[in-house]
């Protein structure tokens, strides 16, 4: 299936904009926080496009989608996700989430376990108490909107990459990722911070048992993603969209 042009949802109180590319077997991809549809890996994707009919989607609020400024949740966003899916037609589907996207396809997975197939989890975790978060640190570089947006660009690739990797990928995406940055809206990136903290005061850990579907978790490790960062699909895009195939 060719790169179909974006489409959008209406929503009670929301746009959700979507596409659709390559052929295959359906896969739904749920990006992280403040990221939307286009900021993955094109490597990356391309290895999923090749044996996959990828769905992408922007969360209410960012990107191509829009909202009406009130707080969400991720059954919220997991709901707008199966809406997406009904007007597509698809019954069935597989399902990476990375980071906050990984918030949104474990509650999918709870929610609407009929839906789900299998799960591909990166560099995420299954929130309640007994998460293991980011420093406090971290965290507060993370939700970080000061400086313009090349500084904000510069200190959220150092937030995802090894020092080395960080500036290589700012010397040849810095631009478009001070872009995006530029168009974030406040409003967005604090509600989007408060669904991550209810995710984290409660989360799936006490219902994650209750998945019947196959489950792979990857991220990075000092093993077969060596110096892997937090978005370390955009150092091992191939080997990792080959992980895909081995999850049955």
């Amino acid at each position: 299936m060719p790169d179909q042009p974006l489409k959008v949802l209406q929503l009670d109180g929301a746009q959700i904009g979507y596409r659709r590319i390559g052929n295959g077997r359906p896969l739904v991809l749920l990006n992280g926080f403040a990221a939307t549809s286009a900021d993955w890996d094109p490597l990356f994707i391309d290895g999923l496009a090749s044996s996959n009919q990828l769905i992408f989607l922007d969360n209410r609020g960012i990107g191509r989608s829009t909202d009406n400024g009130e707080s969400f949740d991720m059954r919220q966003l997991a709901d707008d996700v199966v809406r997406v899916l009904e007007a597509l037609a698809v019954e069935r589907t597989n399902v990476v989430g990375w980071s906050m996207g990984g918030f949104i396809a474990q509650t999918l997975a709870v929610q609407h376990p009929d839906r789900i197939n299998k799960l591909i989890l990166l560099s995420t975790d299954g929130g309640g108490t007994n998460a293991d978060r980011a420093s406090a640190e971290v965290w507060s570089r993370l939700i970080d909107t000061s400086g313009t947006p090349h500084e904000q660009a510069r200190r959220l690739l150092s937030l995802l990459f090894p020092s080395d990797v960080a500036e290589s990928i700012y010397r040849e995406f810095g631009d478009i990722v001070a872009a995006a940055r530029a168009q974030l809206s406040p409003s967005l990136i604090s509600r989007q911070i408060a669904a991550m903290d209810a995710w984290h005061s409660a989360g799936m850990e006490n219902h994650l048992g209750q998945m019947n579907m196959p489950v792979l978790i990857a991220t990075g490790t000092a093993a077969q993603f060596n110096r892997g960062g937090h978005a370390f699909m955009a150092q091992y895009p191939r080997p990792l969209a080959d992980l895909d195939q081995q999850l049955s």
